[in-house]
């Protein structure tokens, strides 16, 4: 009996497919026409009135959009993120607490750092730079120059003098006057190192305490002869516990604010 049904049902939707089927081609095309959306009409003829300002507008937009592709670059580089990133990241590390906090929140810490640290800087390339070019003040080859000059001189200060010799050397460039003429070629890639170099040694100071309890508490367990027990499992919630108490995250950053204060 349920075959029996399981059949008639087949036949039924069968029978209404094809029902389906013989309307839609015999219906006259007149009436399939009517459902049809609208065809759109494109103008290709050149007598549209396109000033030249509207076109070179345009073209300037398009430019400052593509120009945010290697915005994650600029940031990386002539910024003060990678000391902040890093340190963050190794003072994890230090603790022992593998992806706690996870890379989203470090990441997202030292983008804001660097902008409360870096706000004046950016407010002067937006008002010596950005400003003049959208209203067509400067050309495109003033706007970079005035744009590098305040980076330039927030990285001076922060780079040290062997890089930007190292620098010279591989690009075989002659010495400026003085620094302030030194272009992005020796300038960015000095700071980058004199930023990494930095972060690695405040990260070092980070490392030594948490290294010494480590020790201690290792020694501690071999003295009593609990071989097997990880010196981690004790170790981790002391300098968490530790580090909780004297207030490590708003310590380190505190100090790392104020290394770019000169």
């Amino acid at each position: 009996m349920g075959s029996t049904l399981r059949s008639l049902r087949f036949a039924h939707l069968v029978l209404i497919a094809g029902f389906t089927t013989l309307w839609f081609f015999c219906t006259p095309t007149e009436l399939l026409a009517q459902t049809k959306a609208p065809l759109l009409n494109i103008n290709t003829s050149t007598t549209a009135d396109v000033s030249s300002g509207e076109v070179f507008g345009a073209l300037k937009i398009s430019m400052l959009v593509s120009s945010l592709v290697l915005l994650p670059a600029v940031l990386m580089t002539v910024t003060c993120f990678p000391r902040i990133a890093i340190v963050l990241a190794l003072t994890r590390q230090a603790l022992g607490t593998a992806q706690t906090p996870p890379n989203q929140v470090i990441l997202g810490l030292s983008l804001f750092l660097t902008f409360a640290i870096m706000g004046d800087t950016f407010q002067r390339v937006y008002e010596e730079a950005l400003i003049p070019y959208s209203e067509d003040q400067i050309s495109h080859g003033e706007a970079l120059q005035k744009a590098f000059a305040p980076l330039r001189d927030f990285m001076l200060p922060q780079t040290r003098e062997e890089d930007l010799s190292l620098f010279v050397e591989i690009t075989k460039s002659k010495l400026p006057e003085s620094p302030e003429h030194l272009g992005a070629t020796i300038v960015v890639p000095a700071f980058v190192l004199s930023e990494l170099n930095t972060a690695f040694q405040i990260a070092f100071l980070i490392y030594v305490p948490f290294l010494i309890l480590d020790m201690v508490i290792s020694s501690v367990l071999t003295s009593m002869s609990m071989i097997t027990l990880p010196p981690t499992v004790i170790s981790l919630p002391l300098k968490l516990m530790l580090f909780v108490v004297i207030d490590g995250w708003s310590l380190i950053i505190g100090n790392l604010v104020k290394t770019y204060a000169s």
